[in-house]
């Protein structure tokens, strides 16, 4: 019994050092956009800048319109923002480094309005994504037809 306690320390020592070179034998990730990515495109969309919440749960709300109150109320609790367009996609803003860094504090300003945001969009499986470059405010352009 003795010698089976005094063996242990060795067994733990021994485990500890296969998780340190398990660990160590992983790629480290990456800080760049290589590797197989979803579909990229440099585009310019327009839509409301808002909360992800109401447009998801209420087929109500579209680009041209919105409830202000639940806007300020939803991205005031946390919810993800995104740019919500008259043909009702919604594009979530990333950056465009990885890891991924919070793009809110530069997108408060325009929440609740009407934005043309240009960049890099990715697309995967029916989910967009903007990597914004540029983002201003524009006036709504009334549908033509």
């Amino acid at each position: 019994m003795i010698r089976r306690l005094r063996n242990r320390p060795l067994k733990i020592g021994l485990l500890a050092c296969c998780g340190i070179l398990l660990a160590a034998s992983q790629s480290p990730q990456t800080t760049d956009m290589a590797g197989a990515r979803a579909n990229i495109s440099n585009e310019t969309i327009e839509g409301l800048l808002r909360d992800v919440a109401c447009p998801i749960q209420n087929l109500d709300n579209h680009a041209t319109s919105m409830g202000s109150k639940c806007v300020r109320d939803c991205v005031k609790g946390g919810s993800p923002l995104v740019i919500l367009t008259k043909d009702d996609r919604l594009y979530f803003p990333i950056s465009a480094k990885m890891p991924d860094t919070d793009q809110r504090q530069a997108l408060m300003p325009f929440v609740g309005k009407y934005v043309r945001a240009s960049g890099i969009v990715f697309e995967r499986t029916g989910t967009h994504a903007i990597a914004i470059k540029e983002l201003k405010e524009v006036t709504v352009k009334d549908d033509e037809g």
